[in-house]
């Protein structure tokens, strides 16, 4: 009978430094966000540091005192009334801390200062999001995209990188010391910045792959080059709402960056005209610069939009401070001139009935047109989408086609490309009442009817 292995947890400790320019409530929830980072790299974070400094010490990040109250808990080891209840099978006495995760992004000789400091590997909040995203991303474009983003910041740490560690120091670079990391140290910097144009020549040769085929995919489909980005803050509920959306089965989980690449579908039920839906990468406040140039082609499904969702946490205390970090990220990769629907989602995790009503109405007053709701309440996510179907539908025409009996084989056509609002029979054909783009209700008429067009009436919506 064989015998199922589990997996020994990680343990990590967090610290950070307070600035006095820094609130409470803003640094509680970045510490917060790093433990959830924490958590999807697969640490449980047992301890947290902090230390208010009018700016942070240039050799080591944290004052001496702090530094030696950090060695000394890294010393002692963790106690089992600290580990987690799953955890308690493992012999508190030889539970170590794996790591010291900073909620800063620090310099190469901070780092190892610190490290020397401590006795324990040091990870800063760029660091963790970087691994993160080296273990999510799957397509090809994100692979590189994030390598990219790997190499830049590890190019300036790999001289500290073997200091640290002395004669063994080039046998170790890696994020956390494993994965693709291993074998940087035995990189220069040329070689570095020869294999970063390298990754660079061949995203814009995947760019231009991916500009060709979407253009194909929306010429065959025959729809216009407008669709719906879903934006916001990570772990918002992007992909549960984006399943809801569209019906399909996108990963679902409850942890920061769960989905990187961008996933595309149309709505369902189909509508006119046809509208696709993407998901994209969730942000994060100090989402590190060289992550948002090398995502900016993830991203720019947003660009691409003529429809931003705007998905934020109502049931989150920080939630505007995830606002304004998306605004912000927007803003940087130039979508924040897009057209926007602000979505309050996860509702349902505000309380009672009469707590979540009332939430809402407040919602409702503090941003005048967004949509507040759960996006597992069938009845709101088809709310939402008569609101998205309604604005793609503004700029469409009314028009009576006829097709003349001669012609039946294209009623397909018809209800491929227009709603059908009305239909009825007469001598030389059928008359249709459709609603639909300009462009298509032309193409049609010069096809149904190339003799007869003084008989087609146009109906403008107001």
């Amino acid at each position: 009978m064989q015998t199922e292995v589990k997996e020994k947890p990680r343990y990590a400790i967090v610290a950070s430094v307070q600035l006095p320019e820094v609130s409470d409530v803003e640094f509680e929830a970045s510490l917060t966000e790093l433990s959830e980072l924490a958590k999807t790299l697969g640490f449980q974070v047992v301890q947290t540091f902090v230390q208010k400094r009018n700016s942070f010490d240039r050799t080591a990040y944290m004052g001496v005192g702090k530094l030696e109250e950090i060695s000394q808990y890294v010393k002692r080891g963790i106690r089992a009334d600290e580990l987690e209840d799953d955890a308690q099978e493992w012999d508190a006495s030889a539970v170590e801390i794996d790591a010291l995760l900073v909620d800063h992004e620090i310099s190469p000789s901070q780092a190892r200062n610190l490290e020397l400091a401590v006795g324990c590997e040091v990870m800063d909040r760029t660091m963790v999001i970087l691994e993160i995203f080296h273990r999510n991303a799957r397509s090809r474009a994100a692979r590189a995209q994030v390598e990219i983003a790997r190499l830049g910041y590890m190019a300036p740490r790999l001289r500290e990188a073997a200091k640290l560690a002395g004669p063994q120091g080039r046998q170790r670079s890696g994020m956390g010391g494993r994965g693709a990391g291993e074998s940087h140290t035995e990189l220069d910097r040329r070689k570095v910045r020869d294999r970063i144009a390298e990754l660079q020549r061949e995203i814009i040769a995947m760019e231009l792959e991916r500009k060709t085929q979407r253009a194909r995919r929306l010429e065959r489909q025959g729809i216009g080059l407008g669709g719906v980005s879903l934006v916001g803050y990570t772990n918002a509920g992007k992909s549960t709402l984006m399943r809801a959306l569209t019906g399909s089965e996108v990963l679902v989980a409850n942890k920061l960056f769960a989905t990187l690449d961008t996933t595309v579908r149309a709505l369902y039920p189909e509508s006119v005209p046809r509208v696709l839906v993407s998901d994209t990468v969730g942000f994060i406040k100090n989402l590190p610069h060289g992550l948002v140039a090398s995502f900016k082609s993830t991203l720019e499904e947003a660009l691409d939009a003529s429809l931003l969702l705007h998905v934020i946490d109502a049931s989150d205390p920080g939630f505007q401070r995830q606002l304004e970090v998306t605004d912000a990220v927007l803003q940087e990769i130039g979508a924040d001139e897009v057209p926007r629907i602000r979505v309050f989602n996860k509702i349902d995790h505000v309380g009672d009935e009469a707590e979540q009503a009332a939430w809402t109405a407040e919602l409702q007053t503090r941003y005048p047109g967004c949509v507040v709701m759960s996006a597992r309440r069938p009845e709101e996510v088809a709310s939402l989408r008569a609101a998205i179907v309604s604005f793609f539908q503004q700029d469409l025409v009314e028009e009576e086609l006829l097709l003349p009996w001669s012609a039946q084989q294209l009623r397909g056509e018809i209800y491929s490309h227009c709603q059908v609002l009305e239909e009825r029979t007469e001598d030389e054909g059928s008359w249709f009442r459709v609603r639909g783009e300009p462009e298509k209700l032309r193409g049609l008429r010069e096809r149904l009817n190339p003799g007869s067009q003084g008989r087609v009436k146009e109906y403008w919506e107001v």
